[in-house]
């Protein structure tokens, strides 16, 4: 009986792989409200280039709660990005001391599927409890003495609001000679463009190197899955490198050359990266630090450096990335900038030749049937058809079993006490008769990579957040909210997370047992009733699943039991 014991121990692994699968990539809640962020004070550099400060934490401010954002805010002065018009993806301000661009709202995204719920916030100033900003500026080669633009340096604005299409130019006189510009613009995405000049009025010959960063206080409360990438990353030379907090915590800096690239921090779906010229040889680091104001992550770059001589001008433009991460959006941004695999900063992962095909199918059928479950319900259609010969197969095979079911269990009784006999007997009768015992994993086998896929396109993918069903199902990213130990809602109990069981969970479990009835029945008494337990095991293990994963799982069974019903008819078996 060796083929019914591999088709034994199949099972037992599949259920321990999706058991070891829910314990290490179970989703929570995504991250919502203000982003941990920081500060840390140092610029980039460069061999012998000197490392000034960028800006201090600003420790004398006191860290604010509840309104202090908004009391933050209201210190200093700023130019509104976008203001008083909601329609647009990103609001906020730009701080004029130290030219930082510190605040940024996305206003198409809330905390919650809640209809009041706040706008998620993405970037915020010094001094909050959790600074996250965008800084750029000049770092003065070797031997240079000059006054730059930091921290402290309060610009001056030709406009009071910066607006999609109509960017602000802010300026700086060091009073010896040199003017500073900043030229700032939004597309209606969430790219920034930063523009920053000097003009050299003096007699002085210099050497200055353009540089960008961004800052992250203390790390944020991370999902921590292995499924997930959260935290510094970046291209360089085509090839994507990630660093976990902890990463930095162990090395605190990493350091890559690259021509062009980008680097940022990510989170589970916002991003905020820099995007030097992709002309340029870059320096790219990775860099973390820890002080009394807390724990300090950072990413920069430095850019060669420039030749300033009197009555010169140099120029450098580099972008912001800070929004959402929106599939297609990333995409435009590839091909339009040159930006190289931006895309990846949305985690595909390893099955990325099918995670991301998958789903721009889902995308494109969202927007033709108006919802991302109809889509996964088509999505599904689609599947079965592709695997229809393989499945029919399979199914053929699984009904002759049932059809052989009779002899097998007279000789199960006949060779009782000869193990070695029977096995050798109902190997004869497989093979006379062209059954495959191992035919039923075929299914589930086929099923396990669209499975992760999908898995993954429901987990990361910003599309899929809070994207409803229909009826109770608001947001297909999460588990089914309801469970049938407070009878789906009408009682007023709320059940522990483990008795959490929806409606579509029970759906799947119940579809699973179907499927089995239809199925052989294992003569060892032992596999039939482990067999007989699996849906209830399924039914509590999908139960904390995405409610999109389960509907593909459920919709996938009733297909497959019309399927095998309709070929068991045909083939005489008594269904």
């Amino acid at each position: 009986m060796n083929e019914q014991r591999n088709l034994l121990l199949a099972i037992i692994v599949s259920v321990a792989i999706l058991f070891g699968f829910q314990m290490a990539f179970a989703p929570q809640e995504p991250l919502v409200g203000n982003q941990d962020s920081v500060s840390i004070d140092n610029v980039p550099s460069r061999g012998d280039v000197q490392r000034p400060v960028s800006g201090q934490t600003d420790a004398s401010v006191p860290v604010e709660t509840g309104d202090g954002r908004a009391v933050i805010l209201g210190q200093d002065p700023r130019i509104s990005i976008n203001p008083d018009n909601p329609a647009v993806n990103v609001s906020g301000s730009i701080a004029l001391k130290g030219g930082r661009i510190d605040d940024v709202v996305l206003n198409r995204y809330q905390q919650t599927v809640e209809p009041r719920s706040p706008n998620i916030v993405l970037l915020s100033p010094t001094g909050t409890p959790h600074p996250y900003y965008a800084d750029f500026g000049w770092v003065a080669g070797p031997g240079f003495e000059v006054e730059l633009p930091g921290p402290e340096t309060i610009w001056t604005s030709n406009k009071k609001e910066l607006i999609s299409g109509s960017p602000v130019i802010l300026s700086w006189d060091n009073g010896s000679g040199l003017l500073f510009e900043r030229e700032i613009e939004i597309d209606h995405g969430y790219m920034f463009t930063i523009t920053d000049r000097v003009f050299n009025d003096g007699d002085q010959l210099l050497e200055l190197y353009p540089y960008g960063l961004i800052n992250r206080t203390d790390e944020p409360d991370t999902l921590g899955f292995f499924i997930l990438h959260e935290g510094p990353l970046g291209v360089f030379n085509e090839t994507l490198h990630e660093f976990d907090y902890d990463d930095l915590r162990d090395d605190p800096t990493e350091s890559f050359q690259s021509t062009g690239g980008w680097i940022g921090i990510t989170d589970k779906y916002w991003l905020a990266a820099l995007i030097p010229d992709q002309g340029q040889t870059v320096n790219s680091r990775f860099f973390y630090t820890k002080s009394n104001d807390g724990e300090k992550f950072q990413v920069d770059y430095l850019l060669d450096g420039n030749q300033l001589g009197p009555n010169g001008k140099i120029e450098v433009t580099s972008r912001l990335f800070a929004g959402a991460k929106k599939v297609a959006l990333l995409d435009q941004y590839e091909r339009d900038l040159g930006i190289a695999r931006f895309d990846l900063a949305v985690d595909f992962g390893w099955f990325y030749f099918l995670t991301k095909p998958l789903f721009y199918l889902l995308h494109y059928l969202t927007g033709y049937l108006g919802n991302i479950g109809l889509a996964i319900l088509s999505v599904t259609v689609l599947i079965k058809l592709i695997f229809f010969p393989l499945a029919n197969k399979s199914y053929v095979a699984m009904s002759k079993l049932k059809k052989l079911q009779p002899e097998m269990m007279k000789l199960r009784e006949k060779f009782s006490d000869d193990k070695m006999r029977l096995n050798q007997e109902m190997m004869a009768l497989y093979k006379q008769e062209g059954a495959n015992p191992l035919a039923g994993c075929l299914p589930i086998v086929i099923q396990i990579p669209v499975f992760f896929a999908l898995y993954k396109v429901l987990f990361v993918t910003i599309e899929m957040r809070q994207a409803p069903f229909y009826g109770w199902i608001k947001d297909l990213s999460a588990q089914d909210p309801t469970t049938m130990f407070n009878l789906f809602g009408l009682l007023p109990y709320t059940p522990p997370d483990f008795l959490t069981i929806g409606l579509w969970p029970l759906a799947m479990g119940f579809t699973m047992w179907l499927q089995q009835k239809l199925n052989p029945t294992p003569p060892d008494p032992m596999q039939a009733r482990i067999m007989m337990m699996l849906p209830i095991v399924f039914t509590f293990l999908f139960a904390t699943f995405p409610a999109g994963l389960v509907m593909y799982w459920t919709w996938n069974n009733v297909l497959s039991i019309l399927q095998q019903w309709v070929i068991m008819r045909r083939m005489g078996v008594r269904v």
